[in-house]
């Protein structure tokens, strides 16, 4: 390649970066009162930008090919920082292995734009092949925190290649930028993923949501989202787990479930947002939903609306791992407005808008799932009839 040709496509490499950073965002079509999708997601593979994935120097690399490729960006932690909105997104590359990265933006719907450098995260182990999934707690102790799954190979079984150990990671950051790496939590169960910290002290000590697990991937090897507590954060030690949201056959949490982002503090209690997972002809599902727990007493569930909040729509359903939504980074601004990102299979960052009032109501009044085909018919015929005698009454005035 000529240094003329050189320089036009590096050129070009930036100008198509810059004008998908400054796209605009716009609400999609649809909206069911509860929570407002938007067009286009706000962080993707081509998000990363080029000097992540091309040597530029046209000595080193004078065909412009890329070098270290960006296969994905999903499953971000969210916070709000400096008036700003930061996500710590997950970002895979070609080889599979995750880094995480902060990306910001003004108002925390379109212009995302990673920092210039990701998280060089310090290891707690050698054997540690994979990061990813971070969650993000700006804490009662003046820390933020991000939790996230610390990956390594099952050393007990050696001859499958599959075999995996998931850890709970824990750093602590004043500013995103400088992180200490503190010892891996330790947990009664074999598996620690989806581990998330509470916002706030209880009695003095530290509280997690987790999900005891028996075996690294497989649906049904776990109780559900459960709770532990520990005295020291910088040698978490949690001795024993209650589940407080459990697996329940036919329902959106059937194969296994887990929290998303820490959950957000309101008059009427702890607002929950999780993942639930079942099986069907084709595959596995992933859907977002709702609860709601009590403020002084977060292990206890006050109201568990019936169904999933998201599910997969559209393009949404394509992807790495199909059919697939999982959240695990939502804000609250001051004016009661919540920015959910949600990952679309595995591929994707995307964002929806809400209010806390919505989703209060939707939490409080949506009715709890009836268990039995007759008693959710049941509920759908009342709403009907209930509707219809409005409007009759309506058409009589």
């Amino acid at each position: 390649m000529h240094n003329e040709d050189f320089t036009s496509r590096r050129r070009q490499l930036f100008e198509e970066y810059e004008r998908l950073i400054v796209r605009p965002n716009e609400p999609a079509d649809r909206f069911n009162g509860v929570v407002q999708r938007y067009v286009h997601p706000v962080l993707t593979a081509d998000h990363a930008p080029p000097f992540w994935r091309y040597d530029l120097d046209p000595q080193s690399n004078p065909l412009l090919l890329e070098r270290l490729g960006i296969n994905s960006v999903f499953n971000v932690g969210a916070v709000k920082h400096e008036g700003k909105v930061c996500l710590a997104a997950r970002v895979e590359g070609l080889h599979r292995k995750s880094f995480i990265a902060i990306a910001q933006s003004e108002n925390g719907v379109d212009g995302f734009r990673f920092w210039d450098y990701p998280i060089l995260m310090p290891e707690t182990d050698r054997d540690e092949t994979n990061v990813y999934d971070m969650r993000l707690v700006r804490h009662e102790d003046g820390w933020i925190y991000g939790t996230f799954c610390a990956e390594r190979k099952d050393q007990s079984r050696p001859h499958d290649p599959a075999a995996a150990v998931a850890r709970c990671g824990i750093a602590r950051t004043r500013d995103l930028q400088q992180w200490q790496r503190l010892p891996d939590l330790r947990a009664p169960s074999a598996q620690h993923r989806n581990y998330v910290l509470h916002p706030e002290f209880i009695d003095g000590r530290y509280g997690f949501y987790t999900r005891p697990m028996s075996d690294f991937k497989a649906t049904g090897s776990g109780a559900g989202i459960g709770w532990g507590m520990c005295d020291d954060i910088e040698q978490a030690v949690i001795d024993q787990e209650m589940v407080i949201d459990p697996v329940q056959y036919h329902t959106i949490k059937e194969g296994k479930n887990g929290l998303g982002p820490a959950p957000l503090k309101t008059e009427k209690g702890w607002l929950q947002l999780a993942h639930g997972v079942w099986h069907n002809a084709d595959g596995l599902r992933y859907v977002l939903y709702l609860f709601l727990t009590d403020l002084s007493e977060p292990w206890k569930v006050l109201y568990r609306p019936s169904g999933y909040f998201m599910a997969p729509q559209g393009g949404e359903r394509v992807g790495d791992v199909s059919d697939v939504l999982f959240a695990n980074g939502w804000v609250l601004r001051g004016d009661g407005e919540v920015l959910i990102y949600y990952g679309s299979s595995d591929t994707r960052t995307h964002v929806a808008r809400s209010h806390i009032d919505r989703l209060l109501d939707y939490v409080i009044h949506t009715p709890e799932d009836g268990g039995r085909h007759h008693r959710c018919t049941q509920q759908h015929y009342d709403l009907i009839d209930r509707n219809l005698q409005l409007m009759k009454r309506e058409e009589k005035i």
